[in-house]
């Protein structure tokens, strides 16, 4: 006698609900197929389904990203970063209380080593034959970042060895969310024969038809919600070996639509718009806003910047702003929609000669026009160069810099502040190889520029 078990996955749908009432059509209505056939059904999503671009995930601060995880019978989940890294931490520990799911995250705590109440390392379900199914969630180790915002998180792959070894002989399969990111994956494949399946993130990969590394199965559905994952687990009813295994994507541009999925996904657009409808500021004038040229509003976030972070000197590029603002009453949606990165303010410390080179290479003209994809960035193009307490002189052949007026010096050390994806990105090695660097969390860029615009 044979048993079925059917595995569907999400990850990394960061708020693109476009797809979801067909998601949460294929899922619901496939549960309900094999459950009339006796085969069993895990649902799961392995992080980042939540991105505060969306009005109604930062609005709700993930709130309704659990609603809709719970009423499309999902059976658990993990956190990716945008869970993690982009909510206040009263936020993230509270966006779980009302979920019907297990969350399973083995590598976050409390930072007095106690795990928050809505998590666990683990769960193990048992099959309509018996058969225990083991299921763990670890998240990327982005831990300076989570210690800043008051969290703890360990080391993902030592937690694996801890859960490992706490279900020896407790389990007959055991199953991996993982939002770690493929290559990881695959080295936990290679580092634990025990895991049967590997439910993949973070990397948005895409595995057609999955990955056999070592004993394991790996998938990943990419991105969006564009895919739907689908594993299919067969065993032997009376020893509980695996004798089959595939895993398939599901095309959701292809697969049965949702009655109404415009519409339906325009709801929540819209359910989040009218919750950020609160005013911020009333502007006298309009402000416009171009990538490739200077602006009244790129200017002014730059300034709000350097003065949040009391920097000495601030540079930002243009391409932060989408566009510009009417005038009248300015909204917490109408900042959204113009500044919607989850990006944060970060200072560097570093010598005059260091800062100099930076700044120098600013200048590059092959800076505006370039495309930009991923480290949060929301926009197309990089965009012109803004700077606040920053002046370029030329002295003959050559360059000078000035510094809230004065001329940098060499060996004197300044207190920059950018946007953090320059810290991440390769484009100035010296901002990289900076040893003191502070994010300033939770802010984003767009709650400086609300807190410059209230001042207007």
């Amino acid at each position: 006698m044979e048993e079925v078990i059917h595995i569907y996955h999400t990850n990394d749908l960061h708020s693109h609900l476009e797809h979801w009432p067909s998601i949460h059509k294929l899922v619901t209505e496939r549960r309900r197929w094999h459950e009339e056939m006796g085969d069993e059904v895990l649902v799961f999503d392995i992080g980042d389904h939540m991105d505060r671009w969306h009005p109604l995930s930062d609005a709700s601060r993930g709130k309704a990203n659990c609603r809709i995880l719970n009423e499309a019978g999902y059976d658990a989940a993990t956190i990716g970063n945008n869970e993690g890294i982009t909510l206040p931490f009263d936020n993230l520990d509270s966006m779980y209380l009302e979920k019907k799911f297990e969350m399973l995250v083995a590598n976050l705590y409390y930072q007095d080593g106690n795990r928050p109440e809505w998590a666990k390392p683990y769960h193990v379900y048992i099959s309509n034959t018996g058969t225990r199914i083991g299921v763990i969630g670890v998240t990327v180790n982005f831990g300076r970042f989570y210690e800043q915002l008051g969290w703890k998180l360990n080391d993902p792959i030592e937690e694996l060895k801890n859960c490992i070894a706490q279900l020896k002989g407790q389990t007959d399969l055991i199953i991996l969310l993982s939002h770690l990111g493929i290559h990881d994956d695959e080295l936990i494949a290679g580092m634990f024969p025990e895991i049967d399946v590997i439910l993949g993130g973070h990397t948005h990969h895409i595995l057609h038809e999955g990955k056999e590394v070592g004993s394991s199965l790996l998938a990943g559905a990419g991105k969006f919600g564009y895919y739907t994952g689908h594993v299919t687990l067969k065993l032997d009813g009376n020893t509980k070996e695996i004798i089959h295994r595939k895993a398939v994507l599901y095309d959701m541009n292809e697969a049965d639509q949702a009655q109404d999925e415009r519409e339906m996904a325009e709801g929540y657009f819209f359910e989040g718009k009218e919750l950020m409808a609160e005013t911020v500021a009333v502007l006298p004038d309009d402000l416009k806003a171009d990538p490739l040229q200077h602006s009244k509003l790129s200017k002014m976030l730059t300034q709000g910047l350097r003065e949040w972070c009391d920097a000495d000197c601030a540079f930002m590029n243009a391409g932060m702003i989408l566009k510009g603002l009417k005038q009248g009453n300015v909204t917490k949606f109408d900042l959204l929609e113009i500044c919607p990165h989850p990006i944060n303010p970060c200072t560097i410390r570093m010598s005059g000669a260091e800062l100099k080179e930076v700044l120098l290479q600013t200048r590059d003209e092959k800076w505006p026009h370039l495309q930009i994809k991923g480290l949060g960035f929301r926009g197309t193009v990089m965009g012109v160069m803004e700077y606040d307490g920053i002046e370029f002189q030329q002295k003959g052949n050559y360059p000078q810099i000035l510094i809230n007026g004065k001329l940098i010096e060499a060996k004197e050390h300044y207190t920059l502040a950018i946007p953090d994806m320059f810290t991440f990105g390769r484009f100035f090695p010296e901002i990289q190889r900076a040893e003191e660097k502070r994010y300033w969390l939770p802010e984003f860029l767009r709650n400086l520029l609300e807190w410059k615009l209230a001042s207007l």
